[in-house]
């Protein structure tokens, strides 16, 4: 197989899935571990490809890359997950080259999240470039452009409202129990799960529901006993879960288990539990929600409530364009101009080359005026090529000019 292609914007690729096409059960199908995503990167570079990026979050799957095609990609992505690539092709948006571009610059920006201008994302895409650059599998295009999305997610967070107030999938979650719950500050919570997301919850928790009766449970103890002594909370073993589960009345799940970490036989005969799971995969036993004690709430649902700070969110969202729009053409234009590198140094070489040769009528100049006459010509050059973008024209004229210039002295 030919796996060569030009690193040209054209072949550039996003493709993805989020809660707009599909359900959090079928997300949870193509969510990516970081095992999963590091085989995938090992068959990245056995099919020639190294430059390419997965995120994956509770709202979103999506992978972005330098292709021959998207199916390409599509292909590497399923051939590591429980989903088929059939089911994630109908699901799919696919985009390529600018438009790929600026649905990052939107992702980034929390445009497309599943709520407006959850910031959240901006640390999720941080960690799976990371990873990524670990592996080799981040160049010059990537990195530049994943630090232009940060730059201009950071200018929309300074300069506008789009971020402004607290809502997020963990606040939500907060949100819910505060209108749904009586005497919320009294009662026995469990939260499952200490990473990203129950960090968050857990934080909104104590701040918001001004209740400390909270039994952190996460598989890495360690992290659960800090944040447990730092917030002043309580601590159990993972081995202790189903006494805890017994004694809590809210529950939140915030785990990335494959499996489901709740399971039916855990709830079955115990008193009313309201159960918010935040995990994708779920990892709260689908057939818990048949029991008559249990209410189970989960990301897709959380998403649906609406308050003032999303309406005031969604007036600020022009503004952010702005910005995208600045930073984003900001980075085409550099783009563009790196495809013209190798002309530049080319004319360069010529340059000198020229000068060096003993018959120039430059030659009778010093080596440092020359070498400041060569930069200012391909400065000149480079210019040229910027606002007119006819790269073979001002190669021409390039050595006409450091000629032209060379005969006058």
């Amino acid at each position: 197989m030919d796996n060569h292609y030009h690193k040209n914007i054209s072949n550039f690729f996003i493709a993805g899935i989020n809660y707009k096409k599909s359900d959090a059960c079928t997300r949870g199908q193509y969510a990516i571990s970081n095992e999963q995503y590091k085989a995938l990167l090992h068959d990245a570079s056995l099919a020639g490809l190294n430059e390419i990026f997965v995120i994956s979050t509770c709202n979103r799957t999506e992978i972005y890359g330098f292709a021959h095609n998207s199916n390409q990609l599509i292909q590497l992505l399923c051939s590591q997950t429980v989903g088929c690539a059939e089911t994630f092709k109908k699901l799919a948006y696919i985009k390529s080259g600018e438009k790929a571009v600026e649905h990052l610059f939107n992702v980034s920006a929390g445009l497309d999240s599943q709520i407006l201008g959850d910031y959240e994302i901006v640390g999720q895409i941080k960690t799976a470039a990371k990873f990524s650059k670990e592996h080799g599998f981040i160049g010059a295009f990537t990195e530049r452009l994943v630090n232009a999305v940060l730059q201009a997610s950071k200018l929309i967070k300074n300069n506008t409202g789009l971020s402004g107030g607290t809502v997020s999938v963990s606040f939500a979650a907060v949100q819910f129990i505060r209108t749904t719950v009586k005497n919320f500050s009294s009662k026995n919570i469990l939260l499952l799960g200490v990473g990203k997301i129950g960090l968050n919850t857990c934080k909104n928790l104590v701040d918001y529901l001004e209740n400390t009766n909270i039994t952190l449970i996460n598989r890495t103890e360690e992290k659960a006993t800090k944040l447990a002594a730092e917030l002043g909370l309580k601590f159990a073993p993972l081995t202790n879960l189903s006494k805890e589960i017994r004694k809590a009345e809210i529950i939140l799940v915030a785990t990335n288990s494959p499996e489901p970490t709740i399971l039916k036989s855990h709830l079955a005969g115990e008193d009313e539990k309201l159960i918010i799971d935040l995990s994708i995969p779920y990892n709260v036993e689908a057939g818990a929600r048949a029991l008559p004690n249990v209410c189970i709430i989960n990301v897709d649902e959380l998403s649906k409530l609406k308050d003032e700070t999303l309406k005031k969110r969604e007036a600020e969202v022009p503004k952010a364009k702005v910005i995208i729009k600045e930073i984003q053409e900001e980075f085409i234009e550099w783009h563009q101009m790196r495809r013209h590198v190798p002309l530049l140094k080319a004319a360069k070489s010529k340059l000198n080359e020229i000068h060096n040769h003993p018959f120039s009528i430059t030659s009778n100049c010093c080596a440092k005026e020359a070498e400041i006459r060569i930069q200012r010509v391909i400065n000149d050059m480079a210019s040229r090529i910027r606002t007119q973008n006819q790269g073979a024209c001002h190669y021409i004229e390039a050595i006409n000019s450091f000629m032209t210039t060379g005969s006058k002295n």
